[in-house]
């Protein structure tokens, strides 16, 4: 394991669980179980121990691995030199584990559904492109620009809404964009993640080439998750594409007078994805475009920015539930801390945060308190307005 003499720097000192201020937990799984084998620090003890052979293998101990969103935090929070290597540390150890055939079955299911259908939903590739006949985007032919739905743009209920919203802000706005369609195919972060390396070059490998051979040369990607792999691992295996956020986009064409906001009055909350922000470190974007809607009145959560409580459903836990729901968990948390600020709009800038907020307002009996959308669908109702 290449970090397998970092490990053992960790002496569990905690500030990787906390905020920046100290005054709440931020780590997703800890804060949910309040056990310390489920903080980054144990999570490392752990590691450490099952590689040298001091604890052997269980279902807890595969659960307690897959639970990790990636979120970040524990990188943003650690005091020492090698926080870096944080995040990258786990999705090692999950490829030592995927090695050894020990992933827990949901994590084997979706890696094998993403094997066979390109998609972790189990559904054909000719369904792929379904949503795009509602806004008028058509399959890519020497575009300016390409639109990456993603996994969750293209199957989820909750994804496809936002990804026609995106596409009809793009068409409004005169843009030259087009989607691949049934060739489309997953954009591997969350196989990455989850420690299948030899699936996660094989799709970023096929994707490049299929880019390559339409002609692509810039990519707009609708979810952070994909953004942030196009933009940090593609290019290491020899992806020469520029790539931005759907929400730099939007930010550029209401400037460019492109599409011009119309009123929507309401109170506003705004929700910072841990791929969009930790990750990648864009933060102001996404508020800037919700600033350029006449009526929004933007409302900060207490935990915001590289705070951010993270929704839970990173690091594959979107599919494989992992993490798991409940009261105490992270989407809950977060929608009663979003409920707390008097916002009526939970906005968010992701097809993943949208689907794990939606349900849990739904768990919660939220649903006559706070609405959760997407920043491209609280444009598109201000257009409409």
């Amino acid at each position: 394991m290449k970090y397998a003499d970092v490990i053992h720097r960790c002496f569990r000192c905690g500030y990787c669980k906390f905020t920046s201020d100290y005054r709440d937990l931020n780590c997703p799984p800890y804060k949910k179980f309040r056990f310390e084998s489920y903080s980054p620090g144990g999570r490392m003890w752990l590691i450490s121990a099952w590689l040298k052979g001091e604890v052997k293998w269980t279902e807890r101990l595969g659960e307690i691995m897959y639970s990790c969103t990636t979120c970040g935090n524990c990188v943003e929070e650690c005091v020492f030199k090698f926080k870096d290597y944080l995040v990258e540390i786990i999705v090692e150890a999950r490829q030592e584990i995927a090695e050894q055939g020990l992933a827990p079955p949901p994590v084997r299911d979706c890696l094998k559904s993403i094997r066979l259908y390109g998609n972790p939903y189990k559904a054909p590739p000719e369904e792929r492109g379904s949503w795009a006949r509602e806004c008028g985007i058509k399959e890519y032919d020497g575009n300016e620009y390409l639109f990456y739905a993603g996994d969750a743009g293209s199957y989820d209920e909750r994804g496809k809404k936002i990804a026609c919203a995106a596409g009809e802000l793009m068409v409004r706005a005169g843009l030259s964009v087009g989607i691949l369609g049934e060739k489309e195919i997953s954009d591997g972060n969350e196989v990455r993640v989850l420690g299948e390396d030899g699936l996660f070059e094989y799709l970023a490998r096929t994707n490049i080439e299929r880019f390559r051979q339409a002609g692509v040369k810039k990519v707009i990607a609708l979810s952070p998750h994909s953004f942030h792999v196009f933009k940090n691992e593609y290019p290491k295996l020899g992806a020469d594409f520029e790539v931005m956020h759907f929400s730099s986009l939007l930010l550029n064409l209401i400037r460019d007078k492109k599409i011009v906001p119309k009123r929507y009055n309401a109170v506003v909350t705004y929700h910072d994805p841990c791929y969009l922000g930790r990750h990648n470190g864009e933060y102001s974007t996404p508020r800037k475009v919700l600033q350029a809607i006449p009526g929004v009145r933007l409302v900060e959560m207490g935990k915001n920015r590289k705070n951010a409580l993270c929704c839970g459903g990173g690091g594959g836990n979107f599919f494989t539930d992992v993490l798991g729901g409940g009261e105490e968990s992270p989407a809950v948390v977060r929608v009663r801390e979003a409920v707390s600020t008097g916002a009526e709009v939970l906005a968010v800038a992701c097809p993943k945060c949208a689907r794990m907020f939606t349900d849990a307002v739904n768990f919660a009996g939220y649903k006559d308190k706070i609405k959760v959308k997407d920043i491209s669908e609280l444009l598109v109702g201000s257009l409409e307005g």
